[in-house]
């Protein structure tokens, strides 16, 4: 949201209170730094009459952690939902301290500290890191960056919240008045809570969820509102008010509603926050690097759980609108066997229920007799684990819409009807999880399903949902809940799952989340198209999802509209064979690599092997990524924060702290960068030294740039394994060493859980040696 009309003007209409002098300290101890900011200089008592004032509230939840809450007026009701924090549990208690001078209060926690000028006319914020010795400047706050705003409702009829879907279609309105966003001229004036921070020469912005324009966020507005609208747009499935600076700090927004960041757009020099209402409370996390804040990020809002082992192998859909029955699976999974490409997880999209009944959890009886049988038969010969596709609306055609809808188990209108519309399914409903019963309910058919066989849930929508003249059993505001809804969602399910196979056994693949989701793995890119472009944009929101915490990835291989071309189903085979998580799913056409020709089967082949091979090192990453946060997909500016070649780079990424992949976006042209050291290549052993940039012509369908990073081992499993979950310590792994200048340890996890076998030593001697691990 702009506030400004350029430098000095602002809109017509708008009323800005912006603070600009600490006229009193309320608080100053080690638990807090409270102070009231007036918006104007006040020199005598007459001052102080007809001025608002801004209290603003200083704590740390944590080490490295600083919360600072902005307020107006105190009287509004929060009804929530609000964001878990620590769902791990408590964090040990904070050391901090508080000092004042005349001019200046500063509040620590660790090695973070803000400094408030409380000089006259001179209101700002100043936030330093001193991990690494003196304080490093992270960013700052000028007079007027604290701020309420009342604006003239049309001003903001271009956010994402004004503009979806969700606030336009006729059923998604009130009933009391059809009208879409644009026709509406009683909205009179809204009120926004406003933080700025600077923007400095050559700082960089990443993460804000999983978006697919540009990587850096640099020069863009980007508004926090969960969206089904593909991958080729500002719109996302995945938004997370979190980002992430190349100062070396994190700045997480505590509100789940619609949050709305300028990034050196507004004005070139700040980043703008706002949310609607009368209250803001952000999150300022350091650490003293990129890694560390990120990490702090993820211990504020939930560490990833581990996913099995068996889910890192190939997944393989039945797609989406085409058809398939019992023999039509059977034959994918017979083809992909004879073919030498084995699949650990088959996955049976939205038709394994009749038409128009989603999500009635009822088989479809023409195409699926007897499920329970079938299921327990191709996981006998394929050794295949199975995915069903739910997704949380309920057609009024599905046998168990009376039921929830006499229970009160769907969200509500606000005159008691159940809110229903036609999109999608026909007179859908959507599950209240607000109501204990509901979600109960609902994970009791999450249940049933997994009776039948079914290991793992695709937990898809959960985007579009309701935030007009709608009503929560809860009293939750419906607005709050646009975004947290698939938080609810996602861990109703995951619990389910947990509850029924396990804790160690849980996974989704999920479409979407918001802060806090990374805690339930998987998630994957959504609906993208199938060319070039959608694999570099699917990269792309990859990459910022990584930035945002969520370690665990995946994406629709050869994309999911349209037919791709063999050069681009090798090359995204490649690619997503080289991502945490793996699978082939399309719309209209199946994704068996036979459909696109012998390269396509090959290249499969290839890469589902060499994958296979490397879990020894991508589980052990697993097992870091589930202990830190660090995504196992990282971008290099993560990695290499001190190479400014890397700050830009969104077409390749490191594959866990060893292995560079640069997928190739051509059909024969590769391009990717190298940063210092010798870096040897997976394939073929060829050492190229960094720094520098590599443009290979004529480049194998059959490879993909991997590089491994000088001074690692790599443990790979044997050639013939056909399964991700084998136990990597027994079977006789293969040592790789690359350029070796110290003696490197590495540990192999047993592949159940996060338990370690065992770890092999090796030393620049020439020396190995294996304590509980078996070597070639």
């Amino acid at each position: 949201m702009k506030f400004t009309d350029g430098l000095w003007r602002k809109p017509v209409g708008a009323t800005f209170i912006g603070g600009v002098e600490v006229v009193e300290i309320l608080e100053a101890s080690k638990d807090a730094l409270e102070y009231i900011v007036a918006p104007r200089h006040v020199a005598s008592r007459g001052d102080t009459l007809n001025s608002p004032l801004l209290t603003v509230h200083i704590s740390s939840p944590a080490d490295d952690i600083l919360r600072i809450r902005l307020e107006h007026h105190k009287g509004v009701a929060d009804k929530g939902p609000h964001f878990e924090l620590f769902p791990d549990g408590p964090p040990p208690t904070p050391k901090t301290s508080v000092s004042t001078s005349p001019d200046c209060a500063t509040f620590t926690t660790g090695a973070l500290s803000v400094a408030v000028n409380t000089t006259p006319r001179a209101y700002g914020l100043t936030f330093t890191d001193a991990t690494c010795g003196a304080p490093a400047f992270l960013c700052g706050g000028e007079p007027k960056g604290h701020a309420a705003v009342d604006v003239p409702y049309h001003h903001t009829l271009s956010s994402m919240s004004e503009s979806s879907c969700m606030s336009a279609l006729a059923d998604a309105l009130p009933r009391a008045r059809h009208a879409s966003a644009a026709q509406r001229v009683d909205g009179g004036w809204v009120r926004f809570m406003l933080a700025e921070v600077t923007l400095s020469v050559g700082e960089t912005v990443y993460g804000l969820g999983e978006r697919f324009g540009p990587f850096v966020k640099n020069g863009q507005n980007v508004g926090i509102w969960n969206q089904d609208g593909g991958t080729s747009s500002e719109q996302a499935y995945k938004n997370v008010p979190f980002y992430l600076s190349s100062q070396g700090y994190g700045l997480f927004v505590n509100h789940s509603e619609e949050v709305e960041f300028e990034i050196g757009r507004e004005k070139c020099s700040k980043i703008g926050v706002s949310v609607r209402g009368e209250r803001l409370e952000y999150f300022v996390i350091g650490g003293g690097s990129m890694k560390a804040a990120l990490m702090n990020y993820v211990r504020l809002t939930g560490k990833p759980a581990l996913p099995p082992a068996w889910t890192f192998g190939l997944y393989l859909s039945t797609s989406f609108t085409t058809s398939y029955d019992q023999q039509t699976v059977s034959g994918f999974l017979k083809g992909m066997k004879d073919r030498g490409c084995p699949v650990r997880v088959f996955h049976l999209d939205c038709f394994w229920m009749k038409r128009y009944d989603w999500c009635s959890f009822s088989w479809d009886p023409e195409a699926f007799p007897d499920p329970k049988q079938y299921l327990a038969d191709i996981k006998r010969e394929y050794n295949v684990k199975v995915c069903a596709w739910i997704n949380p609306y309920i057609s009024q055609r599905s046998d168990i819409f009376a039921h929830g809808a006499e229970r009160g188990y769907f969200i509500k209108r606000t005159n008691g009807d159940v809110w229903q519309w036609d999109e999608w399914q026909p007179g859908m409903a959507v599950v209240d999880f607000t109501n204990p019963a509901a979600a109960d309910w609902f994970a009791g058919l999450v249940t049933r399903l997994l009776e039948t066989g079914v290991d793992t849930i695709k937990t898809d929508f959960g985007e579009r949902i309701p935030h007009l003249d709608v009503v929560y059993q809860d009293g939750s505001d419906p607005v709050k809940m646009h975004n947290y809804y698939t938080h609810l969602y996602n861990t109703c399910v995951f619990r389910a799952i947990q509850a029924a196979h396990g804790a160690g056994e849980a996974a989704l693949f999920a479409r979407s989340a918001t802060a806090g989701g990374q805690r339930f793995p998987v998630h994957w890119g959504g609906d993208c198209e199938s060319s070039y472009e959608a694999m570099a944009e699917t990269l792309r929101g990859g990459l910022s999802l990584a930035a945002s915490g969520f370690a665990f990835w995946s994406h629709d291989i050869g994309g999911f509209e349209g037919h791709p071309p063999e050069d681009v189903f090798c090359r995204w085979v490649a690619f997503g064979l080289f991502s945490s998580h793996s699978r082939l799913h399309g719309s209209g056409s199946y994704r068996v690599p036979w459909n696109y020709g012998e390269d396509a089967v090959r290249v499969t082949a290839r890469m589902v092997r060499a994958k296979l091979r490397l879990m020894p090192y991508l589980y052990a990453e697993a097992i870091k990524a589930h202990e830190t946060g660090l995504p196992v997909l990282r971008p290099m500016a993560l990695e290499f924060p001190s190479d400014p070649a890397t700050a830009y780079l969104d077409r390749q990424y490191m594959l866990g702290s060893t292995l560079l992949v640069a997928p190739v976006f051509h059909a024969t042209t590769a391009m990717f960068y190298i940063p210092a050291g010798k870096w040897t290549c997976f394939w073929t052993g060829e050492v190229v030294t960094g720094p520098q940039w590599v443009r290979r012509e004529s480049y194998p369908i059959d490879q993909i740039p991997v590089f491994v990073r000088p001074g690692s081992v790599l443990l790979l499993g044997p050639e013939n394994v056909d399964v991700p979950d084998y136990a990597y310590a027994e079977v006789g792994l293969e040592a790789r060493l690359y350029e070796l200048t110290e003696d490197v340890e590495v540990k192999v996890p047993t592949g159940k859980g996060a338990k370690w076998a065992g770890a092999v030593k090796f030393g620049t001697d020439g020396s190995v040696k294996a304590d509980g691990v078996k070597l070639k």
